[in-house]
């Protein structure tokens, strides 16, 4: 593969990362909610949300999924509801005192699970491995060497992208020391996650 269309590549994949998506935002309320422990957990389910679109998309099921518009739109779907119901689940979430020393209430394995769930269920990001990578895959060269490199490198990306959101949400929540900012939080939080599933919803194919 050539450096200068490697290069290209890593450029508009750190531009799309960049991009808050519905997994940063839920790598964000966790982190204001639940504190920075809680948010980097998340970022580990959003690495394998993407591992898992890596698989499905080699596997060929991503070319089905962007040909049938029946399959994106469950898929979207189902990702949307689950957003919601996290978001309702913030809304409803009610901080005691402790909440400002003791932060992360929700056990690892649930969080890292949230997070892949969301990353996974994501048909952008499936659709993204079929549509957007191989435009940067030279044709004369075997397909599978360049396919592990360009998605390792898009995975690095996206997990140093969630993680530095996560780190810096995680400095403000350090610095809240009243239970009803927590409250305020866990609301600004829940909507935010709730606006990002009906976001989901409404995406269409491209």
């Amino acid at each position: 593969m050539p450096l200068d269309l490697y290069l290209a590549y890593v450029l508009a994949s750190t531009l799309l990362v960049i991009l808050p998506g519905p997994t940063v935002m839920l790598v964000v309320a966790n982190a204001l909610s639940r504190g920075r422990p809680a948010a980097m957990l998340s970022v580990i389910g959003v690495g394998l949300g993407d591992v898992t679109a890596m698989v499905v998309s080699f596997a060929g099921l991503g070319a089905v999924l962007a040909a049938s518009a029946t399959l994106f739109t469950l898929l979207k779907f189902v990702g949307a509801a689950y957003l919601i119901w996290l978001g309702i689940g913030l809304l409803r979430a009610k901080p005691d005192p402790d909440a400002l020393t003791s932060v992360m209430p929700s056990s690892g394995g649930q969080l890292i699970r949230q997070a892949w769930i969301v990353t996974a269920l994501n048909p952008k990001g499936i659709v993204f491995f079929i549509a957007f990578v191989p435009q940067f895959m030279d044709p004369g060269r075997p397909a599978l060497p360049q396919f592990l490199i360009l998605g390792s490198t898009f995975l690095a990306l996206a997990i140093l992208n969630a993680a530095a959101y996560a780190w810096v949400a995680g400095s403000v929540r350090r610095h809240i020391t009243q239970v009803s900012t927590l409250r305020w939080i866990n609301r600004v939080g829940g909507s935010v996650m709730i606006g990002a599933g009906l976001l989901t919803a409404a995406m269409r194919r491209t």
